[in-house]
């Protein structure tokens, strides 16, 4: 049975002399993936920081990390661009909303909509 205060995972941290201190390591729990059905994602067109160059943005995306990037890949994959997808956002290189818009619906995120 491992113990819940374990040194190792404390290393470089200043010691607690109160015997009932609980270390939290700063890890942030994933929330669970909603269905297709109740994500609300956003599309709309950016060109913020990108040389001028159009992305795709789609956010909204509520979920596991792993849930995001499968459907950012899914997008990429059916788009045949490139992309990337983290911090709750798929990027899909080129100006797609309409195609990306189709595709979510068509795969059950009904509450899509392009802004």
């Amino acid at each position: 049975m491992k113990k819940d205060n374990d040194w190792k995972d404390r290393l470089n941290i200043v010691y607690s002399t109160n015997p009932d201190f609980n270390y939290e390591d700063g890890s942030v729990e994933e929330s669970e993936t909603l269905p297709n059905e109740k994500q609300a994602l956003r599309i709309l067109l950016d060109k913020r920081n990108r040389k001028g160059k159009a992305v795709t943005l789609v956010t909204g995306f509520v979920g596991t990390t792993d849930d995001l990037e499968t459907l950012g890949k899914f997008l990429k994959t059916k788009c045949g661009v490139g992309g990337s997808a983290k911090d709750g956002e798929i990027i899909i290189q080129g100006d797609l909303r309409n195609k990306v818009l189709e595709l979510l619906q068509k795969e059950g995120y009904a509450k899509s909509r392009i802004i």
